[in-house]
């Protein structure tokens, strides 16, 4: 594999948490990072951070708004290396018997529904780079399950899936596709998350802390730049034979209750 000097690489949902990091770390590598998301005001903030990343709004979960602007994503990168595929949401906490299908089916949407055709329409772009990369994110609930987050860890097993069929038919043409699994990150997601089960089982959202926590064999949420590190290598000359797998980095947990 030859080594890439310039990658020009397009983050999804890169305007805050994981995606943000991401985009970051890889324009402090000398890359050249378009990033796409729905939320302007974050989108804005980061071009004001680093001058260096492009960006355009993008409603993930909408299909038109995709085919409109990846398109364009790339065409301003003047071509692709890298893409990473972070946009992803939670969901309401249900259980699967209260689990409001409309909200089911947005989450897909998002979480697989926009992997899946970012994708498509990065591939023939991806097949002229001599170091294509595809990173997906899901989740440790896309080994572990994850009740009452249903939808969520459907989606994110659904993800790895995906992953791995697109290792099997790009490799032919030099391109990689590994997923990462993160398992609780800190930040405001988070803390979202916490309130959520907290709301739910009535404890505390401390009780809720120590009990996710309880889960891991590391006692400490995984760092967004943690992350971004990991993503950084997995597109690097150093991970060159490295496709087809679902990376945990998650303080080795057990379970996702």
């Amino acid at each position: 594999m030859q080594r890439v000097p310039i990658q020009r690489v397009l983050v999804t949902a890169g305007a805050s948490g994981i995606g943000r990091e991401i985009a970051l770390a890889f324009v402090n590598s000398g890359a050249r990072v378009h990033v796409v998301d729905i939320d302007v005001a974050g989108l804005n903030a980061l071009r004001a951070d680093s001058l260096a990343i492009s960006t355009e709004a993008c409603d993930l979960a909408d299909l038109a708004s995709i085919e409109r602007v990846i398109p364009q994503a790339i065409e301003t990168l003047g071509g692709l290396d890298v893409l990473v595929n972070n946009a992803g949401i939670a969901g309401p906490t249900a259980l699967v018997e209260n689990y409001d299908p409309r909200e089911w089916d947005r989450v897909m949407q998002v979480n697989l529904g926009a992997t899946f055709n970012v994708t498509r329409l990065a591939i023939p772009h991806l097949k002229k780079s001599v170091a294509g990369c595809i990173i997906n994110m899901s989740s440790a609930a896309g080994r572990l399950g994850y009740p009452q987050r249903s939808a969520y860890a459907a989606s994110k097993w659904g993800v790895i899936g995906f992953t791995k069929t697109l290792s099997m038919e790009l490799g032919v043409h030099g391109i990689r596709a590994n997923a990462i699994l993160p398992g609780p990150v800190a930040g405001p997601r988070m803390e979202r998350v916490l309130e959520g089960r907290a709301a739910t089982s009535g404890r505390t959202i401390e009780q809720e802390r120590v009990s996710a926590l309880a889960n891991q064999s590391l006692k400490s949420f995984t760092e967004p730049g943690e992350i971004a590190a990991l993503a950084l290598f997995l597109a690097s000359e150093a991970a060159k034979t490295i496709s087809g797998q679902a990376i945990s980095i998650d303080g080795d947990q057990h379970r996702s209750v």
